[in-house]
């Protein structure tokens, strides 16, 4: 339904994940009845769990270990571990900066160029220790380095960048192809961001098996501040999902769609799936990893742009290990902790066997659903307050 914003403007309703609520069905299930493995290509992931291609996030180390829970680290092929040879000292420098100087200090450090040999290096030693690699490289980029990714073994190439679209505009005659582009490729590749149906549905159109939903919904993401750009994630993965659908009306084939940004617990997780989402691609919950490179910051991609930064260095507390954050056991009870447990009780709680089943889910507009009855916890600062 769209509103009138002025007399020569009209504008839809959207909603972001605090304004939903997923309802209950007439069913429901034992938690270990419940499937919550989804295929990305030819690999079978038992989690729809992605690691945001964030340097505060993941690590070859990181990828390594949440391959093994049963997850997927993406590393930013264009970030510190690929710029430097021995890149703990950057991150301990971003760590101990100011407040007022984070931002112009990480452009100095980023300002060093990436090194194609070191693309190689994270690449192979993630793969030999088992593990899927997958990395991330902007548009403007991914021709530069692509090549030498595939060499090193990459598994699964995300292209990647604050708002990607299947045809960009530019007089310098260089845009890159993506349908051309991924055509190409031999390995499965993912797209995106974006937020709206068109766009959504454009890029499964170029060929990949998956597309990353989400404009600055991120933790550290300033996008929408800097840009006014962005949809509330609930509405912006329930049209990437109807946009799945004419997709497969049209080609026979199935993308995924991913989540990309905006979930903090685990009941977040399930409303994406509950939206449309597949899996969900998330930083922040796993930037509080005792593991983690940020050593308690979090960062994007866009926070070290050297023209136009769009993003925040933001602080994490690192209170639990990764494997506690994502499968358990919890030892808290706000939803932050035990990630994937919390999608499979919800998906069992309402009688839904797997993630497919469990987007056909009804959902309801619930104002109150964080705030009716919990005004103890409020006054408190406990669980959900």
């Amino acid at each position: 339904m769209e509103i009138e914003i002025g007399r020569g403007k009209k504008a839809r309703q959207a909603y972001g994940f605090d304004d939903i609520a997923i309802v209950p069905s007439r069913r429901t299930r034992d938690p270990q009845d419940v499937d919550i493995g989804w295929k990305l290509g030819p690999h079978l992931l038992e989690l729809p769990l992605l690691a945001s291609a964030m340097d505060g996030v993941v690590s070859p180390k990181i990828a390594i270990e949440l391959g093994k829970l049963g997850g997927l680290g993406v590393l930013n092929l264009e970030g510190i571990y690929t710029r430097y040879e021995k890149p703990e000292a950057e991150l301990a420098k971003i760590a101990k900066l100011p407040k007022e100087q984070a931002t112009r200090g990480m452009q100095e450090i980023y300002a060093r160029p990436v090194e194609p040999k070191l693309i190689a290096k994270r690449i192979e030693e993630i793969k030999a220790a088992g593990a899927l690699a997958a990395g991330s490289l902007t548009p403007q980029k991914v021709r530069d380095h692509y090549e030498l990714a595939l060499e090193a073994g990459l598994d699964v190439l995300v292209i990647q960048g604050t708002v990607v679209s299947a045809e960009h505009v530019s007089s310098n005659g260089h845009a890159l192809n993506l349908k051309e582009f991924i055509s190409s490729l031999p390995i499965p590749t993912i797209v995106g961001g974006c937020a709206s149906y068109q766009t959504a549905l454009h890029l499964m159109r170029t060929g990949a098996e998956g597309v990353l939903v989400g404009v600055g919904p991120g933790q550290a993401c300033t996008t929408r501040g800097v840009l006014g750009v962005g949809v509330p994630q609930a509405t912006a993965i329930a049209d990437a999902a109807a946009a799945r659908v004419q997709h497969l009306l049209e080609t026979g084939k199935y993308v995924n769609v991913i989540a990309d940004g905006g979930m903090r617990t685990g009941g977040d997780i399930s409303k994406a799936i509950a939206c449309g989402a597949d899996a969900v691609m998330v930083g922040s919950p796993l930037a509080r990893a005792k593991e983690a490179p940020g050593r308690g910051f979090h960062w994007g991609m866009a926070t070290f742009h050297p023209t136009l930064p769009r993003g925040a260095r933001v602080a994490v507390e690192q209170n639990a290990t990764l494997e506690e954050i994502v499968i358990g056991p919890a030892t808290e009870n706000d939803g932050t902790l035990n990630l994937m447990g919390a999608l499979r009780t919800s998906m069992a709680t309402c009688g839904y066997e797997s993630i497919h089943d469990f987007q056909k889910a009804e959902v309801m507009l619930a104002p109150a659903i964080k705030t009716e009855g919990k005004s103890l916890q409020q006054a408190q600062h406990i669980g959900m307050g």
